[in-house]
């Protein structure tokens, strides 16, 4: 037997203690330096595409949650994903839209799109919403097509990438045009 059979016999025979562990695993990702997709992979190699989704989006929203509340709770969290920002994307203001675009591409820090996410919002309530909306893709995408993606060449990867950066520009253009069309 080798290892993923055993692990997915572990699995079925764990009953709630597997799903338990791998929403677990979400939540300790960014402790064991794991990116969102290769945990997203794993849930749908070892519990297939719905549930695995299922259960990225459950770990996905409350690592949103718990990015929440480590940003309010602890002010240097705060400014350092504050300094961050003005590294990666200085006096750029994001819409919803790009910054779900950007939750789909991988590597891209995820604490740092719940800070962006959480300045454009008024309440927590208005901020799980927009981070629970948000983590669909990524759980969905990643899960049924992450083995996929994992397994393209460095090229196919650079195209995927690059037509991720066109869908995020084009939201962003959009954005920008509807912002002076308000003015």
């Amino acid at each position: 037997m080798d290892e993923l059979s055993q692990v997915q016999h572990f699995i079925e025979e764990s009953g709630w203690l597997g799903p338990a562990l791998f929403v677990l695993l979400h939540l300790l990702r960014p402790l064991l330096f794991l990116p969102v997709i290769l945990v997203c992979v794993a849930g749908g190699l070892l519990f297939g595409f719905v549930e695995g989704a299922i259960l990225s989006f459950i770990g996905m929203t409350l690592m949103s949650f718990v990015s929440y509340v480590l940003i309010y709770r602890f002010p240097s969290f705060k400014d350092k994903l504050s300094k961050l920002k003005d590294k990666v994307l200085p006096d750029r203001q994001l819409s919803v839209g790009q910054i779900m675009v950007l939750r789909i591409m991988p590597f891209v820090h995820f604490h740092l799109l719940s800070f962006y996410l959480m300045e454009m919002t008024d309440t927590r309530k208005e901020y799980m919403f927009y981070s629970m909306i948000g983590v669909i893709a990524p759980a969905v995408i990643y899960t049924a097509f992450g083995g996929a993606i994992h397994e393209l060449p460095w090229y196919g990867t650079a195209v995927l990438f690059m037509m991720l950066l066109i869908v995020y520009k084009v939201i962003g253009k959009m954005n920008d045009d509807k912002i002076d069309t308000i003015s």
